[in-house]
């Protein structure tokens, strides 16, 4: 037996006024999907426990079958090891994003992406701020577009951050850090307003009309979790497919096989084809394949219906349909999921259930009670995984579940 995780990270969502008051799922036309509804259990997953921030590193803790309130510590940590970053006892990791602000005063927060900017131009920019920001305490790490780590040797972890996604429009003084620690956070932060906005990089991107970016942003910080292994958990060896490090590093942190997809942007124009060619080659070798599509998650961020709607669109047609096929008649049980919600309503996430089917390709499911994927037509059917941990259980038919209804 086989198992696929295929999660489109935010893609639930809250009903649209342009979308004629429904949620962009309920909207875009997922023939696949729908396809595989009448072998398929459907229900909703509270992948977000009380008390604990609804991101994308703690919903993916639960769909990994993984306590967050148990092992989650922060996010950063978790990237800097899929960077390969190392952190001793005592160190502790922040995400750096490099973002656009407004200039003058008072500043507001323009882009948390820096119009997404590229992973090349992003590395010359680290690379910048580490030469003028960098020290015995801090160093700086490239990653992937706008998302890069600083590291604090002997660091506090204790002041209060805000990630730059949850404050589009925003002026930034009030969400600074907070805290024990903060002052240090606030003048890096500061710092980088003094030689980011001349950098070459820059120049050329405000020449081309993009956003640049002109300074960074730091949050989510962590120190280094301890994950039990998820082949001494669940007696199974599992690979993970993502563009972004956050997955990466859990899956590192588990012991899973991390695969690196050439093209894979963690946006619109990912290498969706490269993701399935890589998953099914590594079903032949490991028992679970986690495919990750980060683009919903990054147009419910940009407030943008229409794109998200496109997002949701692409991962049917460019994901689970030519996965299921190249499955063919292979036994195999396939979840499909977001981690969380990111309305573009509110463009940040929420901690609501989220939906899920669960198609088993032997027919377990047969039933003729499904007739479209969304938030509502989920919660109707009275399936909820609460803890949300639990649902790796139930993908590996450790534990029975019922319809609903």
């Amino acid at each position: 037996m086989k198992y696929i995780i295929l999660q489109g990270d935010g893609m639930a969502d809250m009903p649209v006024e342009e979308l004629g008051n429904r949620t962009p799922l309920e909207v875009a036309d997922k023939p696949n999907i729908t396809r595989l509804l009448s072998y398929s259990l459907m229900g909703v997953i509270h992948t977000i426990p009380e008390n604990l921030p609804p991101g994308s590193d703690v919903g993916n803790l639960s769909l990994l079958g993984y306590d967050p309130v148990k092992y989650y510590t922060g996010r950063a940590a978790i990237e800097a090891a899929a960077m390969g970053i190392k952190m001793d006892r005592g160190d502790v990791a922040y995400r750096c994003n490099l973002v656009t602000l407004s200039e003058g005063n008072p500043r507001k927060m323009v882009d948390y992406s820096a119009g997404h900017i590229s992973t090349e131009e992003a590395r010359e920019l680290i690379e910048e701020v580490n030469r003028q920001l960098g020290s015995e305490s801090f160093q700086f790490y490239p990653g992937v577009s706008y998302r890069h780590i600083m590291l604090w040797k002997n660091g506090i972890a204790d002041p209060v951050t805000t990630p730059p996604h949850d404050i589009s429009g925003e002026e930034i003084e009030k969400h600074l850090p907070k805290g024990e620690g903060s002052e240090v956070l606030i003048e890096l932060i500061k710092k980088s307003w003094s030689f980011l906005p001349g950098h070459p990089v820059n120049i050329k991107r405000i020449e081309k009309g993009e956003n640049p970016a002109n300074s960074i942003w730091l949050w989510g910080q962590g120190t280094t979790p301890q994950i039990e292994p998820i082949e001494k958990k669940y007696g199974i060896s599992g690979a993970m497919i993502s563009a972004v490090d956050l997955l990466k590093g859990l899956a590192k942190l588990m012991g899973m096989e991390v695969i690196n997809v050439p093209g894979a942007t963690g946006y619109l124009d990912t290498n969706y084809q490269g993701k399935v060619e890589a998953a099914l080659e590594a079903l032949k070798r490991v028992d679970l394949v986690f495919v990750h599509i980060e683009a919903p998650d990054e147009t419910g961020h940009q407030g943008r219906a229409d794109l998200k709607v496109q997002a949701i669109e692409d991962f049917d047609k460019k994901i689970v349909g030519p996965i299921v096929e190249g499955l063919g008649k292979e036994d195999y049980r396939l979840l499909i999921t977001p981690d969380h919600p990111t309305p573009v309503k509110l463009k940040t996430h929420t901690s609501a259930p989220v939906p899920f089917i669960l198609f088993d390709s032997r027919g377990k499911y047969f039933n003729e009670l499904y007739h479209n994927y969304s938030e509502s037509e989920a919660l109707k059917t009275g399936i909820e995984i609460n803890p949300g941990y639990r649902i790796m259980e139930i993908l590996l038919e450790k534990e029975e579940i019922g319809y609903g209804y």
